[in-house]
């Protein structure tokens, strides 16, 4: 036992006798520089993939407000033709074409006349009620049943 001891310390010895050697801590000062430049490499990488993505942004946002410039310039131009003016004319001073009657119509005789379309939000709340199973159309009917709600149709 007193001779595991002995051999251990022995190693021990050795390992601080490598440590004091030139080309080991030679060696030791290559790995450190080697891990600072990797380090920084990877830093530089991490900054140049941040700013590409601002870049990558910036850029739509600029394609984004094209595309609106032109949106305007094309309105623009329709507002200059006539058939704007006609139409404008028509509908906010009652103006009408060379041979034409204009007919007034009472607000409240148009409206009897109409359909009442279901607005986007009941039309998506079909389509997601069409896609679910028919046990689950089946549980919400009749929680809507018992609790009082209108269920969308």
């Amino acid at each position: 036992m007193h001779e595991k001891i002995k051999q251990y310390q022995e190693k021990i010895l050795s390992y601080k006798d490598q440590l004091r050697d030139v080309r080991v801590i030679g060696l030791l000062v290559f790995l450190g520089v080697l891990l600072l430049m990797t380090w920084s490499g990877i830093k530089v990488i991490d900054t140049n993939y941040g700013l590409q993505r601002q870049i990558s942004g910036l850029q739509q946002q600029n394609d984004v407000q094209s595309l609106a410039n032109q949106n305007l310039k094309l309105q623009n131009q329709y507002y200059a033709t006539d058939q704007y003016l006609d139409i404008a004319a028509r509908q906010d001073f009652g103006l009408a074409s060379p041979g034409e009657t204009v007919w007034i119509v009472p607000e409240n005789v148009a409206m009897a006349h109409t359909v009442n379309l279901p607005n986007l939000e009941q039309q998506q709340a079909a389509k997601v009620q069409a896609k679910q199973p028919a046990y689950q159309r089946h549980l919400q009917a009749w929680m809507d049943f018992l609790l009082h709600r209108q269920s969308p149709q």
